[in-house]
């Protein structure tokens, strides 16, 4: 009888026991559970932003110092950039299929403000366009203004590289070509690449002609083709504005407005623009753009 009384308060004991533990072990389970979730230095949600933009500021460099400072500044925002020809960054932004964009043809652009496909358009920076060919100069046009240097390459007929692209470079070619009343594109020596801007310059290079570019990416390859210079340069006509704005979030379902607001803010920034100031000079002894902020 009496065995039966110790081992039932030794079953007891162990019992009791157990359910402490068990008390315990919920307790602390829940205080972490609380902890987590009033956690105020929680991050958001890792997000995707679609930067559609041109590739002159692909090419150039200038996006692989940028976009790492504004991925630092955001650490949530993980930019993924699609370097095309404005006039296909441009549709990319009607479609909805960009987030935001940086173009340089500001009277396609104004086309996509007023039908509010994009929003929040800001300048960003400058350069210029400037007619690079070989050294020696077979149609004579160094020092020329723009107008007078398109009609004296189709005069010579001399090679002429063209990106015939829709990018904004070959916007204001076709408007430089309109201007002087000529129309190049059944010529033989007219050679389209539909590539990018360095793409383009190569091949000027190695045919020995002529082609509009603007003055960065020019810069950034002229290293490797000593025998191209710049001919005309510093008219009026070959500013070269560009602009960054958001691709319109009302329109559509799936573009990242907010991520593409804090981009846009970022471009037009202090430290952005120090940044765009500074960028070419240790290099090539002059900026590449320039600051142009409204």
């Amino acid at each position: 009888m009496r065995t039966n009384k110790w081992m039932l308060t030794i079953l007891f004991v162990l019992l009791l026991f157990i359910m402490i533990a068990c008390s315990n072990n919920n307790e602390s389970g829940t205080g972490e559970v609380s902890n987590t979730e009033g956690d105020d230095s929680e991050l958001t949600e890792p997000q995707d932003l679609i930067l559609a933009t041109t590739t002159s500021t692909q090419d150039t460099g200038l996006l692989d110092v940028l976009i790492p400072l504004f991925e630092e500044k955001h650490n949530n925002i993980n930019v993924k950039t699609i370097a095309v020809g404005t006039g296909q960054a441009l549709a990319m932004g009607e479609q909805g299929e960009a987030d935001v964009l940086l173009t340089h043809s500001p009277a396609a652009e104004e086309v996509l403000v007023e039908n509010e496909a994009v929003i929040n358009r800001k300048r960003v920076m400058y350069n210029d366009f400037i007619i690079v060919g070989p050294v020696t100069d077979p149609a004579q046009i160094e020092g020329f203004d723009a107008y007078a240097a398109f009609k004296g390459m189709y005069e010579a007929g001399g090679t002429f590289v063209s990106r015939g692209d829709d990018s904004g470079t070959h916007k204001m070619e076709l408007q430089l070509w309109k201007l002087a009343g000529l129309d190049p594109t059944n010529e033989s020596w007219y050679l389209e690449t539909g590539q990018g801007m360095g793409a383009s310059i190569q091949l000027s290079a190695e045919r020995e002609g002529y082609i509009l570019t603007d003055r960065a990416t020019y810069l950034a390859h002229a290293g490797n083709i000593d025998h191209m210079v710049i001919l005309v340069e510093g008219d009026e006509e070959l500013l070269n504005i560009y602009h960054v704005m958001q691709v319109n979030d009302s329109k559509h379902d799936l573009v990242n407005g907010e991520a593409g607001r804090l981009f846009v803010e970022f471009m037009v920034s202090e430290e952005a623009q120090e940044v765009i100031k500074e960028f070419g000079v240790e290099q090539f002894g002059q900026p590449l753009f320039f600051q142009y902020t409204e």
